[in-house]
């Protein structure tokens, strides 16, 4: 059985993290097939969104301690290097990802969640960052997006103290976007995903573009690089299609290009 479930729905792409009876501990393969899916999707002109979630009750819960415990897997003998690690790959990647957090979202699970641009969190989940408690810190990203997200302060409090975080309390701190009834998260997922997928592709990649280049330049140097980026846009023919449709009152049909 795959440890990664792939899907396209129109302009969608679904990733499924799928070892359900380890509530989709991270093994080498889904690592491996999870980095060449994301490389794969952003690649590929037809998809616009991904959504990305787990099979079964858990999100992920983690590196999968029994086989590091048995010295097989990550943790253990296996090596993998951050060039192979998908949170790296997330960072890097233009296209938007949701996250559906339908159950626990543990250890590597939580930084997984946290690389993704959007998180809608189902009312039956939590977010576990138990690094602390463990005797590891944040692997995969963690100790970068937390206090980009939540600030220093809450960030400190997150990690030091390592208490779980229920639904309500992860859209309060900002690390979720949405509570959602366990049996409407899919659903809503899409419905978010199909509203980003009918917007321009090529200025909704650019925007994330940008956001990401804007955590680290200053002020002047990003301004220029959104101008430069204004200027190719107002070539394309959804910049044309945009403005015809503002003009004709009626939805954009948008192509890419």
């Amino acid at each position: 059985m795959a440890d990664l479930l792939v899907e396209k729905k129109e302009h969608i792409a679904i990733l499924k993290l799928n070892r359900p009876d380890r509530m989709n501990a991270i093994s080498v393969a889904m690592l491996n097939d999870l980095n060449e899916a994301l490389k794969d999707f952003d690649n590929d002109p037809n998809v616009r969104v991904i959504i990305l979630t787990g099979e079964g009750r858990g999100f992920c819960s983690s590196l999968d301690l029994k086989d590091a415990a048995s010295g097989r897997g990550i943790g253990g003998a296996a090596h993998i290097s951050t060039r192979e690690i998908p949170t790296v790959t997330l960072h890097r990647v233009d296209l938007p990802v949701i996250c559906a957090i339908n159950g626990p979202a543990a250890g590597y699970g939580f930084d997984l969640a946290l690389g993704c641009d959007l998180r809608l969190i189902s009312d039956r989940a939590k977010l576990v960052p138990a690094f602390a408690k463990r005797g590891i810190i944040p692997e995969s990203g963690g100790t970068w997006y937390l206090p980009r997200l939540v600030g220093w302060a809450r960030a400190c409090e997150i990690g030091f103290i390592a208490d779980e975080i229920p639904p309500a309390r992860a859209v309060e701190l900002g690390l979720a976007n949405a509570v959602v009834p366990h049996d409407q998260l899919m659903a809503e997922a899409e419905r978010w995903a199909s509203k980003i997928a009918a917007n321009a592709p090529l200025a909704i990649r650019a925007m994330k573009r940008l956001f990401r280049h804007g955590l680290s330049e200053d002020f002047e140097s990003h301004t220029h690089h959104v101008l430069m980026q204004l200027l190719l846009l107002f070539r394309s023919g959804d910049f044309q299609e945009g403005i015809q449709a503002f003009i004709a009152k009626r939805d954009p049909t948008f192509s890419g290009r």
